[in-house]
């Protein structure tokens, strides 16, 4: 059995993590809302949101659990070179919106996205009130590439990302890194092992030592300052 969540009280503590299921592996509660409270809550004790259209809210802290370090994300030598020759412009928090929706789009393998209008709304909202943040990944004026999530303490909460040309979410993944290696960030949360992050430099943890990790990061006070890179430019992030 899981438990089950009072919509109405956004404050309502959450399980401890360690009760998740075994199989579904992660799957701790059900119910609530996506209330920033209850959001906020739920990253900060290693649990987060995942479901499809139709089905209540579920919330999960899967076992094992997929990190980046900051300044240890791989980049191959084909992508320096992407990155050197100037064929993107990289921005942050220029298109939030727009970056959420493109990676709720169909996909060919995932036809129907677990990114509902519900989800996009709830962390526009997080986004609106400083938690939520976006890398922009553009081509011209075209926006081609990005990724966003939810930053606490000194832990960067990675949702989802998207590419339409080559190697351009990657890009924002490295820009990414960069800017949480200037912020004094300790780690990125991936949520779930997949061979492309893997590729990248993640690398799995036990829960155990994923929650021994988050409680020594995400209580940290970092400086407040807006979220910026270099000669940072925004062309079509009207």
């Amino acid at each position: 059995m899981i438990a089950w969540l009072d919509a109405r009280n956004p404050n309502q503590p959450f399980p401890p993590a360690e009760a998740a299921l075994v199989e579904p592996n992660g799957l701790l509660a059900a119910g609530g809302s996506l209330a920033p409270a209850r959001l906020l809550n739920g990253y900060r004790q290693g649990i987060f949101p995942w479901y499809g259209k139709g089905q209540p809210i579920l919330w999960w802290s899967p076992d094992p659990r997929t990190i980046f370090l900051p300044d240890r994300i791989r980049v191959s030598h084909s992508l320096r070179k992407v990155l050197r020759s100037g064929r993107y412009t990289v921005t942050v928090d220029h298109a939030f919106a727009r970056v959420i929706a493109e990676c709720a789009a169909p996909r060919p393998e995932a036809p129907e996205s677990w990114i509902t209008r519900e989800m996009r709304e709830a962390y526009c909202r997080l986004h609106v009130l400083g938690y939520a943040h976006s890398i922009e990944t553009w081509h011209g004026e075209r926006l081609v590439g990005g990724l966003y999530g939810v930053a606490l303490g000194g832990v960067f909460f990675g949702e989802s990302m998207f590419s339409r040309m080559n190697d351009a979410s990657k890009v924002a993944l490295v820009h990414l890194g960069r800017l949480l290696v200037q912020r004094g960030f300790g780690f990125i949360d991936c949520q779930l092992e997949t061979g492309h992050l893997l590729s990248l430099g993640a690398q799995s943890l036990p829960r155990a030592e994923f929650l021994k990790l988050l409680h020594e990061h995400v209580h940290r006070l970092l400086p407040a300052t807006p979220w910026t890179l270099p000669a940072e430019a925004a062309p079509g992030a009207g």
